[in-house]
Parts: structure tokens; C-alpha cells; sequence
């Protein structure tokens, strides 16, 4: 695929009134605060962990770090909004104190805590539920002035395996898009990022479709993210375990940044960064 093939889309973001190019694909590392998240290596169990994660992530080559404290694997536990600030807040902090360099991203579908984790020094929303688990979302990530990722998925993480009926899947998933890019738009939100939501409330089959159709979002001339990493789609598939699915999960990062995506969202920064490499390497002949 050629280099320029995806000139005109977004290629910087706003972070705290600096400019984050985002012109070549890059790398989300994913650092979970939770006990429970599917892949255990992903998760920190301390405010010390999580430094020495982040700042490793870091070295590796990663431009965004995703800080979680709500598992949305499926069939996950309830969190309280609370115990969800008490992970997260401490964790924000240290970060922005010890690596100032770090950009954090807050993967919460909550608006108070996306509010609060910007407060303590975050830069950017991920909400895996596009605003539909919580309704003044919309509008406080528009009052904050932050990027934001917006992923597809229907239901909630405790029943998003049972709602996989779609008409057509892309153009299902296309529209669901437009109108929320247009409620966004509306309020004054600017950098707007689109997660297709590999894994939530989609079936093994119907997340390869959707690989295979990618390049169908790219109409929307935004930013797009992808998370495949170690995820059920690959080891259920290959007949592995979550550890086991490293391999797995550089080939999809391949093919998707064949098809135009943006940020890889991964537990493996070092691996993601040289899927990258290569990728680039072969379109610059």
C-alpha cells in the first residue's frame, strides 16, 4: 500500500495545548490496575509497578500509555466508581511527577473519572463505550478539551457476548459512528480517535470480517486504533493461551496497519514498534 495513501487524515492532537503527531502509526502500551484483567502480565499491582512499567514502555518506544482499572473482558466484575478513582488517581500522579514525558490516556467509560484523571495530569479519554454507560460523558470530554477515543460496543462488558446480531457489520458499525462523530462535533470536541472494538460484542468470525473490512473507516479521515492484543480471537483460534499469543497478535497489528490504523493499543510495546518499522521500512521502496 502506498505511503500516502491516508494524506488526508488527522495527524496531530491536541495534548494540553501541545501537538502530538500521530503522522506515523505509533504505540498505546496498555498498564492495567486491575486483579482480574485476562492477561495477567498486563497488570500492576502497585504504585511502584506501575512506574517501573510505564517507564519501560517508555524506553520501548511507546507514545501513549493506557491506564485501566475496570476490566471489560467479558463477564467482568462490577467496579465502583470510587475504587476505580482510588486505583487511578495515585497512579496519574506519580507518573506525571516521575516521567512528565509520558502521555497518559484513561481507559474509563465513566465521566467523573475521566474528569478527575485529567485533573491529576492525564491527557486523553478512551471510553470503550462511546458514551452510552454514561451520559454526561459527551460533554465532559468536550469541556476538558481532550482527545478522545471512542470504541464500538454494544451492551456492557457483562453482557456484550450476547448482543452480536448486526445487519451488516461495517456499515452497522460505520453508522453508529457517524452519529456519535456528529454529537461530538456539536459540542466542540476536535481530536476524535475511532476504535472499532475488536472483541466486544462481536464473535470470533465477525472480528476477522471486520480486520478484513478496516479500511472501510478510514471515510471518516480520523485517527484509528486497533487492540487485538493477546485478545480471544487469536488464541482461542490457534488453540493458545493469552500467553502464548504474541506471534498472533504482530501479524493482526501487520494487516491493520496495512489498512490504515494509527495506534496500536498493546500489552508488547517492543514488538508493536517493530511491526511499525518493518511496515514503514517496506512502503518507503
Amino acid at each position: 500500500m502506498a505511503k500516502d495513501t491516508f494524506l488526508n487524515r488527522k495527524t496531530t492532537l491536541n495534548v494540553k495545548g501541545k501537538l502530538t503527531d500521530i503522522s506515523a502509526p505509533c504505540v498505546m502500551g496498555i498498564l492495567n490496575l486491575t486483579p482480574d484483567s485476562f492477561y495477567n502480565s498486563s497488570r500492576a499491582g502497585s504504585v511502584d509497578d506501575a512506574l517501573l512499567r510505564t517507564e519501560a514502555f517508555l524506553k520501548d518506544g511507546a507514545k501513549f500509555i493506557d491506564i485501566g482499572a475496570y476490566s471489560s473482558r467479558p463477564g467482568a466484575a462490577e467496579v465502583s466508581t470510587d475504587e476505580e478513582l482510588k486505583r487511578i488517581v495515585p497512579v496519574v500522579e506519580a507518573i506525571t511527577k516521575k516521567l512528565p514525558e509520558a502521555v497518559i490516556s484513561i481507559d474509563t467509560f465513566r465521566a467523573k473519572v475521566a474528569k478527575e484523571s485529567i485533573e491529576a495530569g492525564a491527557h486523553i479519554i478512551n471510553d470503550i463505550a462511546s458514551g452510552d454507560l454514561d451520559e454526561a460523558m459527551f460533554e465532559t470530554v468536550a469541556a476538558l478539551g481532550v482527545p478522545y477515543i471512542m470504541m464500538h460496543m454494544k451492551g456492557n462488558p457483562q453482557t456484550m457476548q450476547q448482543q452480536t446480531a448486526y445487519k451488516d457489520l461495517a456499515l452497522d458499525i460505520v453508522d453508529y459512528f457517524s452519529a456519535k462523530i456528529a454529537q461530538l462535533q456539536k459540542l466542540g470536541a476536535k481530536d476524535i480517535i475511532l476504535d472499532p472494538g475488536f472483541g466486544f460484542a462481536k464473535t470470533l468470525d465477525q472480528n476477522y470480517q471486520l480486520l478484513n473490512q478496516l479500511e472501510d473507516f478510514n471515510i471518516f479521515e480520523l485517527p484509528l486504533l486497533v487492540g487485538f492484543s493477546r485478545k480471544s480471537m487469536i488464541y482461542k483460534f490457534l488453540g493458545l493461551t493469552p500467553q502464548e499469543a504474541l506471534n498472533g497478535t504482530s501479524v493482526l497489528n501487520t494487516i491493520a496497519l496495512l489498512k490504515g490504523a494509527s495506534i496500536l493499543r498493546v500489552h508488547d510495546v517492543k514488538a508493536a514498534v517493530e511491526c511499525i518499522a518493518l511496515v514503514q521500512k517496506t512502503q518507503q521502496q
